[in-house]
């Protein structure tokens, strides 16, 4: 599977990857980020490189970097390419499946909802309507659907 990337998201990946690379000591690391910026380079990753694509904007959505350096659009540049590289698409997918499991509840009264922390980032939300009950887990990995009930 390969990913091109639009000239924003280009911009947006050549400089997360060089922010990345300054800060990279390990010879292994530097060589897999520099095979990623020649990628980028030509507009299209695949294999390895949309792996450390991924790790790569991963990192500046998470803690902000990409929208406070480049702002709404480059933000959103990032996303879409993100959505399109393995570990989003099977975040889309996780969602999907949430939201499918959430149908059931479609029509019914909801009787309670509370959320619970289960660990470090993650919590779990329990929704109790008219005799089911579902639980989601959100965390680093996503939203899941932990348990059903009836």
């Amino acid at each position: 599977m390969s990913v091109r990337l639009d000239e924003e998201a280009r911009e947006v990946a050549r400089a997360e990857a060089q922010a990345v690379l300054a800060a990279v000591r390990d010879g292994d690391r530097r060589a897999r980020l520099g095979a990623l910026l020649a990628a980028v380079e030509d507009g299209e990753v695949a294999g390895d490189d949309a792996e450390a694509l991924e790790e790569v904007l991963a990192l500046g959505l998470q803690t902000g970097r990409v929208r406070a350096l480049y702002g709404a659009d480059g933000e959103q540049a990032a996303l879409k390419v993100f959505r399109r590289l393995p570990g989003g698409r099977e975040l889309g997918a996780a969602a999907r499946d949430v939201n499918e499991a959430l149908r059931a509840l479609e029509g019914r009264t909801v009787e309670r909802v509370s959320v619970a922390a289960v660990g470090p980032g993650t919590h779990a939300v329990t929704i109790a309507a008219d005799g089911l009950e579902l639980t989601v887990k959100l965390g680093p990995g996503g939203a899941a659907l932990g348990t059903v009930g009836i």
